[in-house]
């Protein structure tokens, strides 16, 4: 895969997390979970590419990104327990009946979705500038 589609699933990390952002403005907390939940499924994502690598299940791409990034370093212990920690929250959010968050709960898994966008951002930067992305040579 190449560099053109990490940073496409970058941006579209970037675009959901404003949906998100939005939606708990807004208070629409489920909402926003969802999409906290898909803006660091993006994110991660992006990391894969540079891998070549994805998965048809979310927690396929979860096993792939702690395989790949978080057990040899690369990404922190704490992005794969926000991704993690979002994809159970979204799953409640989107399949149980009278499911609720908190503002808190959800202004922390917005921050914590943040940090590990920034943190893939940084990632994908660093390999831009040692050319090691598939199209960046």
């Amino acid at each position: 895969m190449s560099f053109e589609l990490a940073l496409w699933r970058i941006e579209k990390a970037d675009t959901t997390f404003e949906e998100g952002e939005i939606s708990f403005e807004n208070h629409f907390y489920e909402g926003a979970i969802n999409r906290f939940y898909y803006a660091s499924f993006h994110a991660v994502r992006s990391l894969l590419a540079t891998k070549g690598l994805d998965s048809p299940k979310h927690k396929g791409v979860i096993s792939l990104f702690n395989r790949e990034f978080v057990k040899p370093g690369l990404m922190s212990i704490q992005s794969s327990k926000t991704i993690r920690r979002l994809f159970d929250m979204r799953a409640v959010a989107d399949y149980r009946d009278f499911a609720t968050f908190t503002e808190e709960q959800v202004r922390e898994a917005r921050d914590d979705v943040r940090a590990l966008i920034d943190e893939a951002i940084s990632f994908l930067q660093k390999e831009m500038q040692k050319g090691k992305m598939e199209g960046t040579e």
